[in-house]
């Protein structure tokens, strides 16, 4: 598997990493259709795998689904760790959506640099403390983990979207790899995937700040997502039990684990930090049930919502260095990665990824009997999809 593929401060660096929610985009959503199982029982629920009842999804898996998402910020393992969960429907109307402060990811010196006026605050479409759906569930749960120089809300977008259709999506702060670790000079001692595997440990029995997860969760049913780095640490994690899932963004794919499933690589044909043809390698080396989603024009950060904050200021970028935060040279030109003018929009890249990692976690996860078809349409159904390739069996 090309183990050296991507190497320190090359791979997100993704300096002033930040993010904004954007929501996925849908392609001609309908009302109906997610999950596979079992008929409706009357109250607009259904029968999914494993004896879930969840909500009826609209057809189209880049479409927000019918969950108010609800947020908190908590300790997981000795992480900080943010949750978005599918809260009661209807829970969130007339309340103040979050907001991200992403200040609070900078070295503890250069916090203050920044005024409230010019704080790329970081918008979500979720509530704090919102009531738990407890009349659905149990919930298929999703760990993701954030590339170098990032932070547990890097990829807000995708984690609120998969809220929104009935999972429990959460991401933790890195020690050794976040934004204010590299800035600070730091950038050593990580170990993203043995977080990992504590997280889901602790996540199989929950207690402490998550014990109102616990009997709403299903351990056996887990995926784990990554971006660049991250996408690095969670492909080795094919053994991790109830992780039938693995989503590699901008990152060489997975190794085969007794749990391992369903394999999603996902690359952008302009990114100059993990290559495409890279990517492919390792979508190659990946074992099936596996599947390949190129992006036409995209570069390293069409997978978080970087490129997005602060565009009314000149970025994330320009807001740390006009108030005198010192980034380095390398890391500054590879945090434009894909922000350029001439590249892939963000909110483009946001519709083909949530539609892509959507279907594939329903498909698994939540049994759904549509969700092949709709991936294998996924050229056609959304533009700027530049290759979809499937090994099956």
């Amino acid at each position: 598997m090309n183990r050296g593929f991507f190497s320190g401060l090359v791979l997100a660096c993704a300096a002033a990493a930040c993010s904004s929610n954007g929501g996925g985009g849908s392609v001609g959503a309908t009302d109906g259709g997610g999950g596979g199982g079992g008929g409706d029982d009357g109250g607009g629920a259904v029968a999914t795998c494993e004896g879930s009842k969840m909500l009826a999804l609209p057809d189209d898996p880049g479409a927000r689904g019918p969950w108010a998402v609800g947020a908190r910020t908590v300790m997981l393992a000795g992480l900080t760790t943010e949750v978005w969960y599918p809260a009661t429907p209807g829970s969130d109307v007339g309340k103040a959506k979050t907001t991200y402060d992403l200040r609070e990811h900078l070295p503890s010196a250069d916090r203050s640099k920044i005024p409230d006026a010019d704080s790329p605050l970081q918008a979500c479409d979720c509530v704090r403390d919102l009531p738990f759906d407890d009349a659905h569930g149990p919930y298929p749960m999703v760990v993701f983990v954030h590339g170098t120089a990032g932070f547990r809300t890097q990829s807000l977008t995708f984690m609120a979207h998969w809220a929104s259709r009935g999972f429990v999506v959460v991401a933790a702060d890195h020690p050794g790899i976040t934004l204010d670790a590299i800035l600070g000079g730091g950038g050593r001692g990580a170990d993203q995937a043995g977080d990992v595997r504590k997280m889901v440990t602790a996540l199989a029995s929950p207690s402490g700040d998550v014990a109102f997860l616990a009997s709403h969760v299903d351990p056996k049913r887990i995926a784990l997502a990554g971006h660049s780095a991250g996408g690095n640490a969670v492909g080795g994690l094919g053994d991790v039990p109830g992780a039938r899932v693995i989503i590699a963004m901008a990152a060489r794919g997975a190794n085969a684990g007794a749990s391992l499933k369903s394999t999603l690589v996902l690359g952008g044909q302009s990114d100059g930090i993990a290559l495409y043809s890279r990517v492919q390698d390792g979508y190659d080396a990946s074992p099936a049930r596996k599947r390949l989603v190129g992006l036409a024009n995209a570069g390293h950060l069409a997978f978080s919502d970087l490129c997005s904050i602060g565009k009314d200021k000149g970025g994330i970028l320009q807001i740390a260095t006009d108030h005198g935060i010192q980034v380095n040279p390398l890391i500054a030109t590879l945090a434009r990665d894909g922000c350029g003018a001439m590249q892939l929009a963000p909110e483009a890249g946001w519709a083909i990824v949530s539609y892509a990692t959507s279907a594939v976690l329903e498909e698994e996860l939540a049994c759904s009997t549509g969700a092949a078809a709709k991936l294998a349409q996924l050229k056609t159904a959304l533009p700027n999809v530049s290759e979809v390739r499937e090994q099956l069996k």
